[in-house]
């Protein structure tokens, strides 16, 4: 009988977990950086790492914007830079502005009830 053993790091769960949240909430938050103001890929890779979501590879951030825009819910425009190439800025239609409204509310409601399961793990401790 062979007994395989698999070592896994509670940072590696933690990062895979991270992941997972970040391709499920990836969609609203770039709805409300974009509410706040239109900007380009790559300076909403960087307003996302400001808020503390790391880096987000090109290959997760482009295809979740696409996406919005096939949606309707972001339009874009190229312009361009003093420093560089073009630029392709990203902004939200009316319908994503009011999308971005409802998915915010929304995930408001669902925090709460995650934070009310939550706080049984904690009373318990």
């Amino acid at each position: 009988m062979t007994i395989y053993r698999y070592s896994v790091s509670l940072s590696t769960v933690f990062d895979s977990m991270r992941k997972q949240w970040l391709h499920g909430f990836l969609d609203l938050s770039l709805l409300c950086l974009l509410a706040e103001r239109r900007d380009y890929g790559l300076g909403l890779g960087q307003r996302l790492a400001e808020a503390g979501f790391g880096d987000i590879p090109g290959g997760t951030l482009y295809p979740s914007l696409l996406r919005l825009e096939k949606q309707g819910l972001v339009q874009t425009d190229w312009e361009t830079s003093t420093v560089g190439p073009r630029r392709k800025y990203f902004d939200l239609t009316p319908d994503g502005r009011a999308a971005a409204a409802a998915r915010a509310a929304e995930w408001r409601e669902f925090r709460a009830a995650v934070d009310r399961v939550a706080a049984l793990a904690e009373e318990t401790a």
